[in-house]
């Protein structure tokens, strides 16, 4: 009996005994209906104690590792393995799938839990990041994710008590979470000194920020917020691996094999201790427990569940038990009972009750069990060992008969005799050997004749002979007793096996795959009676053969459920049941065995669903039963879609093209031509290879596609509009069932489908993403709200999208094999069926994903090809059309019947109100009842019944039909042959539409003076066509071969016809009737052309490389032109008629003299001053310029001039249609490009009179009309795009603050490195020299003097506990722009520096702070709507974009009370550069700092990115929303401005045009505002505005500024604008103009702050004010009405801020920069109220200790000493070249010290007088000096240096003191030194690349602060000599905090930044007395 159908009986899984225990914890609960969940092997096990009976979910396809209950505690998560491991959602109740979540994880999903509603789900991935990631499980789709930590997470749960929080444990850590937009911040908990950092295993979460943690040395660590509060020691004695919260309390579970209940605050209950119980054993450890009411479940790590009532609690009821450790291998049945016998590493052998379901004896052995057999009696039961062994034991008590050790190796297999008498026993060294049973098993013969292990035995029915299989795959026969190997195969022939578990045999040759020697089928079992076989591998896979399967490859059914390699499998004695084992995951399956007989009743019951599909047919050899396929859907089949270059790749390839250019030609291109050509008509539909693609709109239009054009067919005005947004071929279309919107699928590497409107043909939606190649098939749902499309990749991937949020919902693999249609369920959204080669499925929803089951065939027929299918009138009910011409018709999932319905394919088919039509290749159309009983009427498509308005003529009768269509009273019907034809109900038919049928289409040729051309194609028909406003084909005539070129005589009565075997025809042009023939070519004729003229000659090119040259007059050949080196590919007279210019396929530009046929060499220079009578050459000077930047992968294939020579049209291999200006010289010419063919476009032809260009598609078979359109005429509409390959060259402009900011890179904190170039070894590196004398603890000395001289003396010292931020001076504008805005109606600004938000109120100066972002912020923007009122979003840097706290992230936040909203980590790695609210505020747009300058779009609100694209591969600077949009938006950069839109989740862009202006050119944009009527205004580099309506540029504003505009505001309440610019101050002119709504008067503002040019970088506008933002700095507040300047913040402009002094007494203090100032602030006043140019670089400052001179140092070595009451210079001095560090007065005011980068210190005499001599320095400095201090009398210096290395000097000798104990005896009037055991502590672990930079002791010398490369400001107590002292930071600075002081009183701290040249004042809190 042939295998070719799989056995048509079934297995359905009865039982699994076991339960994961190893490697998993927390698996195992109770239902809402008392039920219990866990999990085994793959498969999730639902089991009721009260009926004992086990529900099985098996949608996993690999081992599922973890679960979570939902907390309603229906539903469950289980979470599984695999390379694309994926979580499923289901029903504990029904076991079916709610929902898939897949995609995002890899490895496997360690961890699950649902949050407190049970709407959102977290998981925790097994990949080396250890992933965790947030779920809207209901919709499949993931909220957040985030990298967890570097090592294993253990447990994850969510916070019951606060929102949108979790914690998570694993090795060494527990992390707490926060979910804010889409970022899951963690922070670190803090074990401090109340516990040990180690592993945490377990936890719950309680009330009040209370977390419970189970730790791995046993003890409960308890946690308030982050920080451990206490510890409950030795909870268990060892690791607590399970944690389980109820109402009444927490349960836990440990390794120490103990449960513990606790009450609601953790004190203990009480304590059940497992392995003291009756069950119980030494080593149980509890790895799950779960506590409800006065039940208890646990599971153990040995496989077992109990439970436990509480008030009986030493009475533990096992009710699961299965393996354990190590694999399992060995099993037996007993020979008459229903019982199964397993034997397993564990060592542990079990009986088990297949009726019962349970275990009823179980025995341990000394050694691993590797195999087992039960004696015919059922008395004896034999076990063999891993160590060479076999025992046998009584089955009834388990006591040992025997145990006997012959052999060193596994014994892997032994079978009793049928007789009894035998016990053969196979093992690992290759031998089997025979005992005797009734002999006490002595020792009868060994088989010796295998070469590897032995694997399977099998005795004859009368026990004399035995058949082996060894590892080799050899199978082998022996005589028995003795063990003589049977050589003679005729002996064996009759032998009857009693039976059959080898694998190899002629037998089961089925079982093994056709083309593949793998040994991976572990075991094997036949069932004679039942003809079925069934077998387990390595896959985790069981399968049922019929029996037996002689040929390879049969067909099966395969059954999935466990793990890894199933080992074992054997039928029970009865046959009812079949027992499989699973090797890795210890569980033994029981499937019950159903017959044939009883199928259909068990199928109806519930058939399995899966996601891997159960009762599947598969096989290679699929194909071998079913009939030939139709040939046309074989040639559809064997379509492959695949391009060499797809579209979407020709930027990149662009790009690198571009880089080989470089040094290329810089000489000045033509412009793009002045012309341009519009899509007018479209001859072709894409029938040959598409189905259902033709429909009525709802106003009667036509809607269809070809090439690469959707069309909207008029039929009443005969005109056609067109949707031509696709970039490539359209494959699949559909019609949105309310609206007149359409679907349309292309071909891509990543193929879009867009949704679009007929009406505006405007596009609504493209979707992207998830198909590869192409989409094949599309539908819209039933309320039009969802589509689902079908992609042409491997697996024909099927998405299911929300289409106008342009978000995935679910997505699925198909099929192998090819999908031709899906079908939406229109009563159920979530059900749909997709249809294919052989293939027909029903699908539906569960969250991401989709679970398809197999269309159920039965009895009634075989698994045919599907090629259309409909739903029919309830949701139950389908209908498909298979390729044998037959329906069937389905109900659920079963087939009920067939219907015969046509001749060959049934290829469409579409459901009426009462009915059904289908139409089929035998070209009929038929209509049928609602139950298709009846077929009510036929039309047959004949030219008989042709109507005559037929706009053509019909090819042949009864074409194949393709697609149907109904509406408006007629049938439409799409042909395979590209027509589309109208039937009238009552029989006419009306053809609209036609092009050319399959088969590349080459020839074509336009009529010399009337509007008309010609075709040809290799379909084999001529045809005429129409280009006057009738559209069509006026005549056509078969052909006997096809053709490839045509030509029309001058006098157009003539028609040349090349032919592809190397004939060519003249025909009449009228009648198209033969003239004459002519045959002397082999190949194909690729050109042919009458002479100019009177047409004499006629010149026919072939591709065997000649020219033949034909006298027409006298039919004559009269010359051939020789000497080409490859086929023709053009040819072109002269005017002359005298000569022939010719193009090869080597590319040769030839010319030959007629009509001899001689070559002619004319220099390239000559060639255009010849007059040719046409161009159709794509080679020579003229036409330089056409071929592309990637010539090497396209080729230009046509090309023509107009008659007037100055337009030059070309089509290409690529699709492109293009125009260049004649000649086009110079390579990479300017073009105008149009896409509307899909591949290569393969000839090119202008009207007679130019009006029109005609081109044909190769490939897409279509014939396309444009119309010319003159220079001067231009409709406003969208024009296509006009661009060049290379941009232009021409540079954008140069400014040096643009240059700075488009070159400037951000540094992320974490990666800072030195500010100073300090080298040697850190100080808490260093090791330290012991000293001299160190004193004994007990000392006689007088007490240590104190470390510092304090002066708030008599005040009791208070420690400073806490530092506030209260002012910041300072404001980022020297490399961000738009970012100082007004609110609460202009009473208070908002601006940022370094990372901080600043909310400042003009009237009071006082400041507010939002310090959420952990790094630089680069923009800011206002939601300007009123519903979010005060809401601000701000940008930062950051690293690369892996979702980490230090990815770059944009913070959505409340002005007023600084909550963050949301928080959006986005993948600009670097930083985002821009960030813009939409018009309704929902919406943010965002720009990175990325290469690609990515551009996404957030809804901000649920932390969602709807979409992204890379912007532009220069520098964005701003992109903005339109004020009145929420889907448009314009962004500006570097030598760029792009016009977008956002349509669904694609954003479309298009570049601005500039070619409508003389001369214009793209500069550097910079801002951008916007006016009324779609215009947009941009500010440009050169200080022009650019104007825009729409996407193309319609006036310039000429210098509106002398210099780049930076700013731009559009005002919302009354339109106008206001532009900031870089500019000199002048009479007329300003930095800040006001203009009008259209940029067309303004009004200047003059900055009154005494900068000789002003530069503006922001500009916002309130009520009556216009607020600036300076490049210095500066807020200024300008006055629309008198011009009144107020300036609000002032800043240093450039830094490092490098000195900093406080003033002795007062508020005040001193600051010193890089930008040569030195500024004097005022605390209390909150402002600036001095500053001191001084023309250099600033480097340090100090007051006097009265406070009444100031000195400075300079960068350039000199020093400078002020009065402070005059700010006159009292001296100055320059003594040195380089930079001054730190410059000190000494205590008494005597001395002054200069320390400087020239390792130098000198001192100065004050008391001399002004002159200012060096009165001595200090020697042997070994590096730069950093800071320095006095003693308090003066007499002592200490020098930090640039070594790691502290000096003391003597005062003023200069000498340095050496001596250990008089330096400790010092006090110092100040510290500011970051060296010295004093502050040993302040150096910390993370510092190898940067540095602790700056330090001070407050006045009351008991607290310290210090500054960082970080930007951290840290706060020690001092002294600290601890190394890693503990201490608080604040953050807010940028990266290098250059220098930090206390003020007098230490009321303050001041803090200097370095990259952020901003001041930060610190209030100091003071703690309590």
């Amino acid at each position: 009996m042939a295998a070719r159908s799989a056995p048509s009986c079934h297995l359905r899984l009865e039982w699994v005994y076991g339960y994961r225990g190893h490697q998993c914890r927390n698996n195992l609960y109770y239902t809402a209906a008392k039920e219990i969940v866990y999990f085994v092997a793959g498969v999730g096990v639902v089991y009721s104690p009260r009926e004992h009976r086990q529900k099985f979910y098996r949608g996993h396809s690999d081992d599922i590792i973890s679960l979570a209950l939902h907390p309603e505690r229906v539903l469950v998560a289980t979470g599984q393995v695999g390379k694309e491991p994926y979580i499923c959602v289901w029903d504990s109740y029904t076991v079916h799938t709610v929902s898939v979540l897949k995609d995002v994880h890899t490895h496997g999903i360690a961890c699950l839990a649902f949050d407190l509603d049970g709407q959102r789900l977290v998981s925790v991935g097994l990949d080396s990041k250890n992933a965790v990631c947030v779920w809207d499980w209901k919709r499949g789709k993931m909220l957040s994710m985030a990298p967890g930590h570097t090592d294993r997470i253990f447990d994850i749960s969510w916070d019951l008590y606060q929102p949108n929080k979790l914690v998570s444990c694993g090795v060494k850590h527990i992390k707490f979470w926060s979910l804010c937009g889409n970022a899951l911040t963690p922070k670190r908990g803090v074990f401090g000194k109340t516990g040990d950092l180690q592993t945490i295993l377990c936890l719950a979460c309680a009330r009040d920020e209370l977390t419970y943690s189970g730790a791995l040395n046993g003890d409960i660590y308890v946690w308030k917020g982050i920080n451990l509060i206490r510890t409950i020691q030795g909870a268990h004695t060892a690791g607590i691996f399970s944690m389980n919260a109820c109402e009444e309390g927490f349960a836990t579970g440990g390794r120490d094999g103990c449960i513990r209940l606790w009450d609601l605050t953790f004190k203990p209950i009480t304590v059940i201790d497992l392995r003291e119980t009756d069950q119980g054993y030494k080593g149980l450890s509890v790895r799950s427990v779960c506590w409800r009411g006065d039940h208890i479940l646990v599971g153990t790590q040995d496989s077992e569940i109990f439970e436990i009532v509480v008030h009986e609690r030493n009475k533990p009821f096992l009710i699961m038990q299965g393996h354990c450790e190590g694999e399992l291998w060995a099993l037996a049945v007993h020979p008459t009972k229903p019982l199964a016998v397993t034997g397993s590493d564990d060592r542990s052998v079990r009986i088990w009750s297949l009726v019962d379901h349970a275990l009823i004896a179980r025995c341990n052995m000394e050694e691993p069990i590797r195999c087992a057999a039960v004696n015919v009696d059922g008395i004896h039961l034999a076990l063999g060992m891993k160590d060479g062994s076999f025992t046998v034991l009584r089955v009834r008590d388990m006591t040992e008969v025997v145990h006997i050790k012959d052999r060193k190796e596994a014994i892997h297999e032994l079978k009793y005799s049928p007789d009894g008498t035998y016990l053969a026993v196979g093992c690992n060294d290759s031998s089997v050997d025979i005992y005797g049973v009734s002999q006490r098993y002595k020792k009868f013969g060994e088989c010796v004749g295998s070469l590897s292990f032995i694997t399977h035995l099998d005795w004859s029915s009368d026990s004399r002979y035995l058949q082996t299989n060894d590892g080799n795959g050899k199978r082998l026969f022996y005589r028995m007793p003795g063990g003589k190997e049977v050589t003679n195969k005729e002996e064996i022939k009759g032998v009857h096996w009693a039976s059959w578990t080898c694998v190899s045999g002629l037998e089961v040759n089925g079982i093994w795959p056709k083309y593949s020697d793998i040994n991976d089928i572990n075991s094997v079992d036949g069932n004679y009676i039942g003809q079925v076989l069934v077998t387990a591998d390595d896959y985790g896979i069981v399968k049922l053969f019929r029996y037996p399967c002689l040929r390879k490859g049969a067909k099966f059914k395969k059954y999935i459920g466990h793990s890894a390699h199933v080992t074992n499998v054997r039928w029970s004695h009865d046959y009812q049941w079949v027992i499989s084992i699973g090797g890795a995951d210890h569980s033994v399956f029981q499937w019950k065995f159903i017959p044939e007989r009883k199928l259909k009743d068990a199928l109806h019951i519930a058939p399995q669903e899966n996601l891997a599909d159960s009762n599947s047919d598969e096989s290679d050899s699929d194909l071998s039963d079913v009939p030939e396929l139709d040939s046309e859907i074989e040639q559809e089949t064997q379509l492959t879609y695949r391009r060499q270059v797809y579209t979407e790749d020709l930027p990149q390839l662009k790009e690198q093209y571009k880089e080989k250019q470089k040094s290329g030609t810089s000489q000045r291109r033509e412009r793009a031509p002045g012309n341009s050509i519009r899509l007018h008509f479209v001859h072709g539909y894409r029938g040959y290879d598409c189905r259902s693609n033709l429909f009525y709109t709802q106003i009667g239009e036509i809607v269809y596609h070809v090439a690469a054009v959707g069309v909207i067919y008029n039929r009443q005005q005969n005109t056609q509009r067109f949707y031509l947004g696709h970039d490539d071929d359209i494959l699949c279309l559909a019609i949105h069932p309310v609206k007149d919107y359409v679907a349309t699928g292309q071909v891509g590497r990543d193929p879009s489908v867009h949704i679009w409107d007929t009406e505006t043909i405007k596009p609504l939606s493209i979707l992207k993403g998830y198909h590869q190649y192409g989409v094949c098939a599309v539908d819209f749902s039933a309320d039009g709200k969802r589509l689902a499309s079908v992609g042409i990749d491997d697996s024909h991937t099927i998405v299911l999208w929300d289409w106008k949020k342009g978000e995935k919902l679910s997505i699925a693999r198909g099929s192998k094999d090819k999908i031709f249609v899906v079908k939406m369920n229109p009563y159920v959204p979530d059900k749909l069926i997709t249809a294919g080669i052989k293939h027909m499925k029903f699908w539906r929803r569960a969250g991401g994903g989709l679970i398809g089951r197999k269309g159920y065939v039965g009895t009634l027929g075989k698994n045919d090809t599907m090629m259309c299918a409909v739903y029919g009138w309830t949701e139950e009910m389908a209908f498909s059309g298979t390729s044998t011409g037959d329906v069937c018709i389905w109900r659920d999932i079963f087939l009920v019947k067939t219907v015969k319905a046509h001749d060959g394919p049934v290829f469409s088919m579409h459901a009426l109100e009462k009915g059904f039509v289908t139409g089929g290749k035998d070209g009929v159309v038929a209509l049928w009842d609602d139950s298709f009983e009846r077929c009510l009427k036929t039309y047959a498509i004949k030219r008989a019944a042709l109507a005559p308005g037929s706009k053509g003529l019909l090819l042949e009768d009864n074409p194949s039909i393709r697609a149907i269509s109904l509406g408006h009273g007629h049938l439409l019907v799409g042909t395979k042959n590209g027509e589309i034809l109208e039937v009238d109900k009552s029989g006419p038919v009306t053809l609209l539409v036609q092009g050319h049928m399959e088969g590349e289409v080459w020839g074509l040729a336009t009529h010399p003076y009337l509007p008309i051309c010609a075709t040809v194609s290799d379909d084999k028909t001529l045809r005429i066509w129409d280009l006057s406003p009738s559209h069509c084909m006026l005549a056509v005539r078969k052909l006997k071969k096809g053709g490839r070129c045509c030509c029309f005589s001058p006098d157009g009565k003539t028609l040349a016809v090349g032919l592809n075997d190397g004939s060519f025809l003249m025909a009449n042009a009228d009648t198209l009737e033969d003239l004459v023939s002519f045959h002397h070519r082999k190949d194909i004729i690729s050109d042919i052309r009458f002479s100019p003229g009177s047409g004499k000659y006629l010149a026919v090119a072939s591709h065997d490389s000649f020219i033949d040259i034909y006298n027409v007059m006298s039919s004559k050949r009269v010359g051939t032109c020789k000497s080409a080196t490859s086929y023709i590919t053009h040819i072109d007279w002269d005017v002359r008629g005298k000569l022939l210019q010719v193009n090869t396929g080597a590319k040769e530009q030839l010319f030959f003299e007629a009509p001899r046929g001689k070559k002619q060499t004319i220099p390239s220079g000559e060639v255009e001053k010849i007059g040719w009578a046409s161009w159709t050459s794509v080679l020579g000077l003229c036409c330089e310029g056409i071929w592309p930047v990637i010539g090497e992968v396209t080729d230009v294939t046509a090309s023509c001039l107009t008659s007037d020579k100055t337009v030059l049209a070309t089509g290409d291999d690529l699709g492109f249609v293009k125009l260049f200006r004649y000649p086009a010289k110079g390579e990479f010419g300017k073009f105008k490009r149009y896409v509307a063919h899909s591949t290569h476009v393969t000839n090119v032809r202008w009207t007679f009179d130019d009006s029109m260009l005609v081109t044909l598609g190769g490939t897409d078979m279509s014939l396309m009309v444009w119309t010319n359109e003159m220079e001067g005429y231009r409709e406003k509409r969208p024009c296509d795009s006009e661009e060049s390959d290379i941009d232009s060259e021409e540079d954008g402009g140069y400014d040096s603050d643009v240059t700075r900011e488009n070159e400037i890179s951000y540094t992320i904190r974490a990666l800072s490195t030195n500010i100073r170039p300090v080298f040697g070894i850190k100080p808490h590196l260093q090791q330290k020299e012991p000293s001299i004398d160190e004193r004994p603890p007990v000392s006689r000395a007088p007490p240590q003097p104190a470390k510092l001289q304090t002066n708030n003396v008599g005040k009791k010292k208070r420690p400073i506990e806490d530092l506030v931020l209260e002012l910041v001076f300072g404001y980022r504008g020297r490399d961000c722009r738009n970012n100082v805005h007004y609110l609460n109606d202009g009473d208070d600004i908002i601006y940022h520096t370094a990372s901080v938000g600043i909310l400042h109120n003009i009237a009071t100066g006082t400041q507010s702070f939002y310090q959420e972002h952990n790094d630089d912020i680069l923009c800011l923007t206002v939601n300007q709507h009123p519903k979010f009122i005060n809401i601000v979003a701000t940008g930062q840097v950051g690293d690369s974009a892996d979702m980490s706290a230090t990815a770059p992230s944009i913070h959505i936040w409340d002005a007023v009370n600084k909550q963050t909203l949301s928080i959006l980590r986005c993948y600009h790695s670097k930083g985002v550069c821009s960030v813009s609210f939409s018009a309704t505020g929902k919406l943010l747009l965002s720009v990175g700092l990325d290469p690609e300058h990515t551009i996404t779009i957030w809804r901000w609100q649920e932390g969602a990115k709807i979409a992204s694209r890379a912007g532009h591969n220069q520098r964005i600077f701003v992109a903005e929303f339109r004020p009145d949009s929420d889907s448009q938006f314009v962004s500006v950069g570097v030598k760029h401005v792009k016009f977008w839109t956002l349509a669904g989740r694609a954003l479309l862009s298009k570049k601005g045009l500039l070619s409508t202006l003389q001369d214009a050119r793209m500069q550097t944009m910079l801002a951008v505002a916007f006016g009324a009527n779609n215009l947009t205004f941009t500010g440009t580099i050169s200080g022009d505005v650019c104007v825009w309506k729409d996407h193309i540029l319609c006036r310039i504003v000429a210098r509106a500024h002398n210099g780049p505009v930076f700013a731009m505001y559009t005002t919302l309440r009354d339109g106008l604008i206001v532009t900031g610019g870089k500019e000199r101050p002048s009479k007329e002119g300003g930095a800040v103009k006001l203009w009008d709504q259209e940029l067309r008067r303004c009004r200047a503002f003059r900055l009154e702050t005494g900068q000789v040019t002003d530069c503006v970088r922001s500009v916002c506008r309130g009520r009556g004010k216009i607020l600036v933002g300076t490049r210095n700095a500066e807020i200024i507040e300008v006055g629309e009405k008198n011009a009144a300047c107020n300036i609000l913040v002032n800043g240093h402009v450039d830094g490092p801020i490098w000195g900093l002094a406080t003033h002795p007494s007062r508020d005040f203090f001193l600051s010193a920069a890089e930008d040569g100032t030195v500024r004097l602030w005022d605390i209390a006043d909150k402002k600036m109220l001095n500053k001191v140019n001084l023309g250099h670089a600033a480097r340090t400052v100090c007051y006097s200790p009265e406070g009444d001179m100031v000195a400075i140092g300079m960068k350039n070595g000199e020093f400078i000493i002020l009065l402070v009451s005059s700010l006159k210079i009292w001296g100055k001095k320059r003594e040195r070249r380089c930079a001054i560090h730190d410059i000190r007065f000494s205590p008494d005011s005597r001395f002054l010290a200069v320390g400087s980068s020239e390792n130098s210190v000198d001192f100065y005499d004050l008391t001399l007088g002004p002159t200012l001599n060096r009165i001595s320095y200090c020697k042997d400095i070994p590096s730069f000096v950093i800071q320095m201090d006095f003693s308090a009398d003066s007499r002592h210096l200490q020098v930090s240096t640039g070594c790691y290395k502290r000096h003391v000097y003597e005062v003023p000798s200069g000498k340095h003191l050496m001596d250990q104990a008089a330096i400790d005896r010092i006090t110092w009037a100040t510290w500011t030194s970051i060296l010295g055991d004093e502050v040993m502590g302040i150096w910390s672990r993370h510092a190898e690349k940067a540095d602790v930079t700056c330090a001070c002791v407050s006045h009351s010398g008991i607290s310290l602060v210090t500054g960082d490369d970080f930007g951290m400001v840290k706060l020690f107590d001092f002294p600290c000599p601890e190394k890693f002292a503990k201490h608080k930071r604040f953050l807010g600075h940028s990266p290098h905090v250059t220098n930090i002081r206390f003020t007098s009183g230490d009321r303050h701290v001041i803090s200097a930044g370095g990259d952020d040249c901003s001041l930060f004042v610190w209030k100091c809190v003071h703690m309590p007395h």
